[in-house]
């Protein structure tokens, strides 16, 4: 039976890489692990590795990568630490990685460094901050890609990619689509009594650090100015979420 590894390292790429674990799970023909880290490790972002533990599957590794400081260097030299030990003791098949955050290139760094094969999921894409390089980066590093559409899968073969490795499989966002709940229960599940309201969120730029606290003060004081109703979604863990956080 052909094993197969997923990495997780928050719950926005579990929400998107979910379904297909299930399937895998599911397979007579595989075996499926999964390399839980990052922010869902983090008591401070809700200890979100519950949410995947919730879901049945057998073979889950938990793994700390990270300091108070979650710094991002340090995260990925401890996840190519803890992820090369796990690999080597399982043997996987292939990893299966997702997005451009620093675990799944950790990841997909042990698994061509191993001759192992790499999956990629939603490569080719652009963001203009430091996620974009690391996101080319990890699809320099796959053997394989799974790309939303034939604009991302042209940015690969630019890059230098085999056309052969590159499979269009859509957004798996359009999975959330599908399986979502409604709005009433989702207002009812978080206690949220406002009619009208928008949904406010400010992720930290890694490379504007230096600018980052003003930023952050001018989004709130352009939220309290407004007088509307928000519901205030919490930043990630990049360099400078302390900062957010502290307005």
């Amino acid at each position: 039976m052909k094993k197969i590894v997923f990495v997780s390292g928050t719950r926005a790429d579990f929400s998107k890489i979910k379904s297909l674990m299930m399937k895998v799970e599911n397979s007579n023909e595989f075996e499926l692990f999964i390399f839980v880290t990052g922010m869902h490790m983090s008591k401070k972002f809700g200890s979100t590795y519950m949410e995947i533990e919730k879901c049945g599957f057998k073979n889950i590794y938990k793994y700390i990568n990270h300091d108070k400081y979650y710094q991002m260097d340090k995260a990925l030299s401890s996840t190519i630490d803890g992820f090369s030990k796990f690999i080597h003791e399982i043997e996987p098949d292939l990893i299966v990685v997702h997005g451009d955050r620093v675990e799944p290139l950790a990841a997909a760094i042990v698994g061509s460094l191993n001759n192992i094969l790499v999956a990629h999921i939603e490569g080719g894409e652009l963001s203009g901050t430091i996620d974009e390089s690391l996101r080319h980066a990890i699809s320099k590093l796959a053997h394989i890609h799974l790309v939303n559409d034939e604009i991302a899968k042209k940015r690969l073969i630019q890059m230098g990619e085999d056309e052969k490795s590159i499979f269009i499989i859509g957004s798996p966002d359009l999975e959330l689509l599908n399986n979502t709940i409604s709005l009433d229960e989702a207002k009812k599940y978080y206690d949220i009594k406002f009619k009208n309201y928008a949904i406010a969120i400010f992720h930290p730029i890694t490379t504007e650090i230096n600018s980052l606290y003003k930023q952050s003060e001018e989004f709130v004081n352009a939220l309290i100015k407004s007088e509307k109703n928000y519901i205030v979604i919490y930043p990630n863990n990049d360099l400078g979420f302390e900062l957010i956080l502290q307005n």
